[in-house]
C-alpha cells in the first residue's frame, strides 16, 4: 500500500507542473486548474507533503501571475493610441476650401494659393520676417515644420537665406495672410535633404509644398484703415 500512495503521489505532482514560460498558450485557466488540483490531493498527502506543495502553488502562482502582467503591459502597449495629429497650418475644412481657390503660377514655375490675405504691404527685399511653416513632399507628409518646434522662423526675405520658392512666395505676401506654396525642383533644394528619423526625405531638386504663414515683419507698420 505505501508503494502504491508514493506512487500515485509521484503521478500526481508531475502532472500539476506549471508549463514553461515558452509554452504558454495566453490562457488564464492555468492557476484554477493547479488551486482545483491542490484540493483533490489533501486526503492522499502527508502534512510535510502539504506543506511542499502549498509552497510549490504559492510559488507557480506568483510567476504565472508577473507573467500574465508583463503580458497584459505588452498588449496595451502594442495596441496603442491613436497617433497624435501633427500642427498645420490648413486643417481639414481649410484642405476642402483650398480647392476652389485659384491657382497663381509666376514666371519661375512657382505656384500658390492664397489660403488668406492679409493687411498691409508686402516685405521689402532684405527685410526680416517672422513667419509660420509647414514643409511637405507633394504627398502630404511633414519633413519639418516650425509649429512643431513652437518658435517663429526669422530670416531676411529675399536674400537667399531659404530656398528660392520660399523667398519668392513671402515677398509676395501680406502681414497676417497664410499661402501654400507649390515649389518645383529647381526652386527647392538641390542638393536633397535628409529629414529627422520617421520623417520623409527629400530627393534632390524635387518638388515641396510649403503652408506659410507671415506673421510679422519687424519696422514695417501696417496702416489701419
Amino acid at each position: 500500500m505505501a508503494s502504491i500512495s508514493s506512487l500515485s503521489l509521484s503521478l500526481s505532482i508531475k502532472s500539476r507542473r506549471p508549463p514553461l514560460l515558452g509554452s504558454y498558450s495566453g490562457k488564464r485557466n492555468y492557476r484554477c486548474h493547479s488551486m482545483q488540483s491542490s484540493k483533490l490531493q489533501l486526503s492522499t498527502t502527508t502534512p510535510a507533503e502539504f506543506n511542499l506543495i502549498q509552497r510549490r502553488d504559492a510559488i507557480a502562482f506568483l510567476f504565472g501571475f508577473s507573467s500574465c502582467l508583463v503580458l497584459d503591459s505588452f498588449q496595451a502597449q502594442g495596441a496603442g493610441l491613436p497617433p497624435e495629429e501633427k500642427p498645420r497650418l490648413c486643417d481639414n475644412s481649410c484642405e476642402q476650401q483650398l480647392e476652389n481657390v485659384p491657382m497663381v503660377t509666376t514666371e519661375s514655375g512657382l505656384q500658390y494659393k492664397d489660403i488668406k490675405v492679409g493687411q498691409g504691404p508686402s516685405p521689402p527685399v532684405g527685410f526680416q520676417v517672422a513667419a509660420n511653416y509647414v514643409a511637405m513632399v507633394p504627398s502630404g507628409q511633414i519633413f519639418d515644420s516650425s509649429l512643431e518646434k513652437g518658435q517663429l522662423y526669422i530670416f531676411r526675405v529675399g536674400s537667399g537665406q531659404v530656398i528660392k520658392g520660399l523667398d519668392e512666395g513671402i515677398l509676395t505676401m501680406k502681414i497676417g495672410g497664410k499661402r501654400r506654396l507649390y515649389i518645383p525642383g529647381s526652386l527647392a533644394f538641390p542638393k536633397g535633404l535628409n529629414s529627422a528619423p520617421g520623417r520623409p526625405r527629400v530627393a534632390p531638386s524635387s518638388p515641396v509644398v510649403f503652408d506659410v504663414s507671415l506673421e510679422y515683419v519687424p519696422g514695417l507698420e501696417i496702416d489701419e484703415e
